[in-house]
């Protein structure tokens, strides 16, 4: 079984994607704690494969790296490439969100996630992406999920994302979409 280093430090991502990929015959595991790669991309393109590359290249291993955020259209896309960085806390980066939309009606929204994957050499040679559509809400609702899932609603399922059961979640979301493209390719990878 080949290693797929999961370009993380988050135990809770390598066993979202251990749970995303179990088809795909690959053993994931967390890339070396005191490897960082700074996001100095500004695309989540950018970001997923310079993680991707950067780790490969280090572990002499295939890696894998998303890089995903939140996309505001009436905020010309912000958060974007730095959602994860709008404050230090959840709470805070739900609270700055939610001030700058101030009262505005338009409230649509997407999150969206790239993977990449790099040969051990460092070259991408798989990238996928995938995208959730949705719309801000004025308040949070649900206490599930994390980052700006309270405040993202998905009209079709009536619910935020934290109001969903995990499954509903990964079945619908932004990196269920990316990886769920992903694994055919992994499995060919595998030759």
């Amino acid at each position: 079984m080949k290693t797929l280093v999961v370009a993380t430090g988050n135990p809770g991502k390598l066993k979202e994607m251990q749970a995303y990929l179990a088809d795909s015959n690959w053993e994931l595991t967390l890339k070396p704690a005191d490897l960082d790669v700074e996001e100095t991309g500004e695309t989540f393109v950018e970001n997923a494969c310079l993680k991707a590359s950067e780790v490969a290249k280090a572990t002499e291993k295939w890696a894998i790296a998303d890089d995903s955020g939140l996309a505001v259209d009436a905020l010309n896309g912000a958060p974007g490439v730095y959602s994860a960085r709008y404050g230090k806390t959840d709470e805070e980066r739900i609270g700055r969100l939610l001030r700058e939309l101030g009262d505005t009606t338009n409230r649509q929204a997407q999150f969206i996630c790239v993977i990449a994957v790099a040969n051990p050499q460092g070259e991408i040679v798989l990238q996928s992406e995938g995208m959730c559509k949705g719309e801000i809400l004025y308040e949070v609702r649900g206490d599930g999920g994390f980052g700006y899932d309270p405040i993202f609603y998905v009209p079709q399922k009536q619910l935020t994302f934290a109001e969903m059961s995990p499954e509903l979640k990964k079945s619908i979301s932004h990196r269920g979409n990316a990886l769920s493209a992903l694994v055919p390719e992994l499995i060919k990878l595998k030759g």
